[in-house]
């Protein structure tokens, strides 16, 4: 099957399915890969050239401009939506029986607690922005026992440091979607010990979330002593 895929997480897990797509967007990381542009600036005309049987979006991801854009081109397009861990069991077996393919269900999404640490997941800086509770990263956080500051209804919300200084055990400091240097750890330390956790195992959802559930929670547990 032709597919496209516009979400990185989609396209990896497409790989581990065994469907390698067609093109995907330079943020995906897949090198042997062609390329459609970003996941905000998709190449809507190159993707109709290439004349895919599918087009992976997501709408967190993606923009609805794109989306329409492709639909109007008269291409299928596949539309994810993941917020929550439980949102894999959901959606993704619609999305691997369209293309062939089998999900392997996680299960439960809140599993006895591993963890009791609380974290602070800063995303972005000036402003500083937080990974909020009502995300796939808080989601799978929480599916390892830990609570996540702020505690909030926004899903990234804008934070003062001084607002959160003491409210966490520790701030984890992803690899992405912000490249923070040392100096931004030495901030962070004012509201908790700040170490560093790949990005992707927060953020990427799909074949992934299995192996970077038992990553993030070995690593909380080394820090919990």
């Amino acid at each position: 099957m032709r597919v496209v895929s516009l979400v990185p997480s989609a396209t990896e897990t497409l790989r581990a399915w065994g469907v390698t797509p067609i093109a995907c967007t330079r943020f995906c990381e897949q090198p042997d890969l062609a390329t459609v542009g970003g996941t905000k600036n998709p190449d809507v005309a190159a993707i109709a050239a290439l004349g895919p049987d599918l087009v992976v979006v997501d709408e967190e991801e993606n923009r609805r401009e794109d989306h329409d854009a492709l639909v109007a081109a008269g291409l299928a397009v596949h539309v994810l939506a993941i917020r929550s861990v439980g949102d894999l069991d959901e959606q993704l077996p619609v999305l691997a029986e369209r293309v062939g393919a089998t999900w392997d269900p996680i299960g439960p999404e809140d599993p006895p607690s591993l963890v009791t640490s609380t974290v602070f997941v800063p995303i972005w800086r000036r402003p500083w922005m937080a990974l909020g509770a009502d995300t796939y990263g808080g989601s799978l956080l929480r599916s390892l026992g830990a609570s996540v500051v702020p505690a909030g209804a926004a899903r990234y919300p804008e934070v003062a440091l001084a607002d959160v200084a003491g409210a966490a055990d520790v701030v984890l400091v992803p690899s992405e979607p912000y490249a923070f240097r040392d100096e931004h750890l030495d901030e962070l330390r004012t509201v908790a010990p700040a170490v560093r956790v790949d990005g992707q195992d927060l953020f990427w959802w799909g074949s992934r979330t299995r192996g970077a559930r038992t990553r993030l929670g070995d690593q909380l547990r080394r820090l919990e002593g």
